[in-house]
Formats: C-alpha cells, structure tokens, sequence
C-alpha cells in the first residue's frame, strides 16, 4: 500500500495512493493512519492538482546514519555506523525548495532509503523490527559538507532548514533487502548503489539505533547514501529514486 500527505489548499489530508506512475489517484482516508485504521471516505482525486507533502512529519527525530557503505568499511579496528539527529524542522515534502545557506558554499545531496517507525520501541531484539516499521519512503540528507568538519559543527552541517526532504510516498510493504538506490542533478546519474551492499541492513540499523535511544511512532530513520555525494548548485533539480517507493523531486535554491 501506498499512502500520501496532501493538501488542496486546506488542512492536510492523507490518501491510499492507486493507479500507475503519472496516473495516480489518492482515496482520501480519515485521520493519520500512522496511528489509526484506514478508514476511507469515499473521496477520490487526481494526484495532479494536489500538493504532495512530506509523507510523514516526524514526532520527535530524525536519526540518520553516516558510514554504512561497503567503502566505509576499508581499514582496520572496530566499526559501526555513525548515528546523528536531524530536527523535524529540516523536513520538507515533494517539489519544496532545498534552499543554500549563506554560511555554506559546498552542499551535497545523499540519497537514501528512509524508514519510518509506526510502534514505540527500545532495546529491540531483530527478529520484532517488522513489529515496529509502518513504512518506507525517499530521503534526501542534505550536508553542508564544508561546515560538517568543523568542531561542534553537524547541527547546521546536517539540521538546517530543508535539509531533509521527504517522499512521495509511505510504501508500507517492500522487501529492503536489495533496492536500488539513485541520485540524479539535472537527470545526470550522481550516486548510484542498493541497499543490498550495505553492510548494515534496515533491521540492524532499527536494532542498533534502539540501543540507545526509545523510536517513537514517526520518527524516521535514514538508513545510507550511496557513496560518493555530490554538490549541488542554485538552479538545479535533485531526483532521489528508491526502487519500489518513487522520486522524490526538490528544486535548489539560494537564499
């Protein structure tokens, strides 16, 4: 099942998302089924003519992970994945601005498959990860990759505004096991790469992240980027592409 956050204008709504790319069609549903049954109300409308919205806007986090690609793994000693926080206000839908701070002139796009947590959760072993995911989605961690070195300097290298696009669509049942992930700027291939060359998968990262830390319905976790990233500049259009979700389309700007 595929399901949409839109608007026409008023409050968003969300819709069970029918019909083939280009043709969609959004049965309107009642409240958030994150935390309710889907109950339909009988409406239907076009997808064109909707403003498609981030499909989920996090409760409380968005934890993101760096280091989980078969590259990062070259070398000797200990490894895990790194583990750092975006706020849900760096999260913006389909077609919103990803906007080029001031203070940053090297902004790079990273694809990646986004998971999201429907159950609250902590210390969770890996055989009930299924138990707590209520869907998948397309993300994009926007780093201002020229601030994210310095000291004390990943909060607004990774947390800025519009830093973590979000969507199209919640796809609630996918085999992750092996997706292809893409990037494109302008429609040139950027990163190219699958979930499947992931040394940590989407079980392990949910296990490892829980840890430390209780998921909540909503929060979202961001599972890799293809490796390596790619700048981007003022005027361009990211495309992140995850097998089996969608295209999540963001026009660049500047401030």
């Amino acid at each position: 099942m595929r399901i949409a956050r839109f608007t026409t204008g008023d409050d968003p709504r969300f819709a069970v998302v029918d019909g083939e790319t280009g043709q969609e069609t959004l049965a309107v549903v009642t409240g958030d089924p994150l935390v309710s049954a889907v109950r339909f109300t009988g409406e239907r409308i076009p997808v064109e003519g909707t403003r498609l919205l981030s499909p989920v806007l996090p409760r409380s986090k968005v934890v993101a992970i760096g280091g989980n690609s078969a590259r990062d793994r070259d070398g000797e000693g200990p490894w895990e994945p790194q583990a750092f926080l975006k706020p849900n206000t760096s999260v913006v839908g389909p077609d919103d601005p990803i906007v080029l701070p001031p203070w940053s002139s090297e902004v790079h796009c990273e694809g990646e498959l986004a998971v999201v947590i429907g159950r609250i959760c902590r210390d969770l072993p890996r055989h009930r990860v299924p138990e707590v995911i209520v869907g998948y989605t397309c993300a994009n961690d926007v780093t201002a990759r020229d601030r994210q070195e310095e000291p004390g300097g990943s909060w607004r290298a990774k947390g800025a505004d519009t830093f973590c696009p979000l969507g199209p669509f919640l796809v609630t049942d996918l085999d992750t096991s092996d997706l292809r992930i893409r990037t494109r700027l302008d429609g040139n291939i950027v990163q190219d790469g699958r979930t499947g060359s992931m040394p940590w998968d989407v079980a392990d990262l949910v296990c490892h992240v829980s840890m430390a830390m209780t998921l909540l319905p909503g929060d979202v976790l961001l599972t890799g980027t293809p490796v390596p990233s790619a700048p981007m500049s003022a005027g361009q259009r990211v495309e992140v592409e995850v097998e089996g979700i969608g295209t999540l389309s963001n026009p660049v700007v500047v401030r």
